[in-house]
């Protein structure tokens, strides 16, 4: 460890340099390891391609079905709706169109005329019948379809196409060209998907069973393969040559399993060299409670400035004595717990006592109250007579037992201070001596309250004949 840390750029185990250790493991060459015979290696495998026929592969007698497109004919063309129609064509407006219609005859209206003359006639013949059954008539139908056929068709058409091309921004002539690419890009839209949904079915239906049959007979030609290669396997291990014998080979794989850096830090750590600068843990034994919970204070401010500045500064610590301490403070809680419960019914059942005594004496007293009330004293001075006896006996045993504790403090103290060292375990303060005195003064009292109103209700009359 001492030649170590007098030299700093030397590893003491080997005798090198760490930057001489650091470039030849950088610089490991794995053709120091072992040579390779190229032309031994080469020889070592051989292959025969007349083994392998591929000449055999033939798929025009294979059981391939032809790709079926029969299915893209059965689509039928979709109906367009009006909603449709109009969207097609936004900027024809029907009201307009018809508002710009001329319709024309080629009688000069002769069936328009002759058709009115029907219907007239027709009205008069029938007079409660409505306009509208003329027209379901056979007489209105006849006449309407030779109305109809007096229209000039032609006119009517050339009208509609020119008032249909205004809207369009187009001529005439080109109005047929307009509305067929707006409907074949409609039926394109609507069709183009399926057919094409249709069309790549069919070709994967195709090329897998193409694939398939294909499959099958390279399976067959690769069959052989395993007869038409081959290695020598002596030759093969004769194109590998070590450098290095068995001893040699076990130092560089023990090297190589040393995992850790070559440097000079590590080399003390692993000589158990420790540096009271770079400390990984330190033990503080403060002298009393006081002096522990300021050294907390000053390890908690200090975790709360890193906590803002930097978190990995922070102060891990364990507070062995103050964590040892609440263990036994939870004992001595529990403890005292159920000595207080004891406490607790012991003072109930001399509570009782002291009421029942109490009691007692104002059933054998009943002379004395007749007396004391002939001689006029009134009920509340029984009352007080009773209660002024409750409390002076509660002054007297709280006063014993306070002054027994005491006494029995000091012999627990030596036993204690010389079996232990510790001094002053037992002690009864004054204030808290007159508090338990008042207790017991107090509870008393509260158990005498009944005995001694019942001994001032006594009727003096009775009270005298008891005896």
């Amino acid at each position: 460890m001492k030649e170590q840390l007098a030299d700093r750029d030397r590893d003491v185990f080997s005798g090198k340099t760490f930057d001489e250790m650091e470039e030849e493991g950088e610089g490991f060459d794995m053709s120091s390891l072992f040579a390779i015979d190229e032309g031994a290696l080469q020889n070592a495998f051989w292959f025969d391609s007349s083994a392998l026929d591929f000449s055999s592969i033939d798929l025009s007698g294979a059981d391939v079905p032809d790709m079926d497109l029969s299915g893209l004919t059965d689509m039928s063309m979709p109906q367009m709706s009006v909603d449709e129609i109009a969207a097609l064509f936004p900027e024809l407006n029907a009201s307009a169109i018809m508002s710009n219609i001329t319709i024309q005859f080629t009688d000069d209206g002769a069936a328009m005329q002759e058709a009115v003359g029907q219907m007239m006639a027709w009205m008069m013949s029938h007079p409660t019948a409505n306009p509208n059954d003329f027209f379901n008539s056979a007489e209105g139908q006849a006449a309407m379809a030779k109305l109809g056929a007096s229209i000039d068709t032609e006119a009517l058409q050339a009208q509609l196409t020119e008032a249909i091309a205004k809207q369009l921004g187009t001529s005439p002539d080109n109005v047929g060209q307009v509305m067929s690419e707006r409907i074949a890009s409609y039926y394109a839209a609507k069709v183009m998907p399926a057919l094409q949904a249709q069309l790549t079915t069919a070709i994967q239906q195709y090329m897998g069973n193409y694939m398939t049959a294909l499959t099958g007979q390279m399976q067959s030609v690769l069959s052989g393969l395993g007869s038409a290669m081959g290695v020598n396997a002596d030759a093969f291990a004769s194109a590998f040559q070590f450098n290095m014998d068995a001893d040699e080979l076990t130092e560089l794989m023990m090297s190589m399993m040393r995992v850790e850096e070559h440097s000079y830090d590590n080399n003390l750590k692993k000589l158990g060299y420790a540096d009271f600068d770079k400390p990984s843990e330190i033990d503080i034994y403060p002298r009393d409670f006081d002096s522990k919970e300021h050294v907390i204070e000053i390890l908690d401010g200090y975790n709360d400035r890193m906590r803002e500045i930097d978190e990995d500064k922070v102060i891990s610590y364990t507070d062995l004595v103050g964590t040892l301490m609440k263990s036994v403070t939870d004992i001595v809680n529990m403890i005292s717990y159920v000595l207080i419960a004891f406490v607790a019914i012991s003072l109930i059942v001399s509570s009782i006592m002291i009421g029942v005594i109490t009691y007692i004496s104002v059933l054998e007293r009943k002379k004395e109250i007749g007396i004391l009330r002939s001689i006029g004293a009134s009920k509340g001075d029984i009352s007080r007579v009773f209660n002024a006896e409750t409390i002076i006996e509660g002054l007297i045993a709280g006063l014993l037992g306070v002054g027994f504790t005491a006494l029995a403090c000091i012999p627990a103290n030596i036993i204690v201070y010389n079996m232990f060292d510790v001094p002053n375990v037992a002690l009864l303060p004054p204030g808290a001596a007159a508090i338990l005195v008042a207790i017991s003064v107090f509870l008393t009292f509260v158990a005498g309250l009944i005995p001694s109103r019942s001994a001032s209700r006594k009727d003096p009359v009775e009270a005298l004949r008891s005896e």
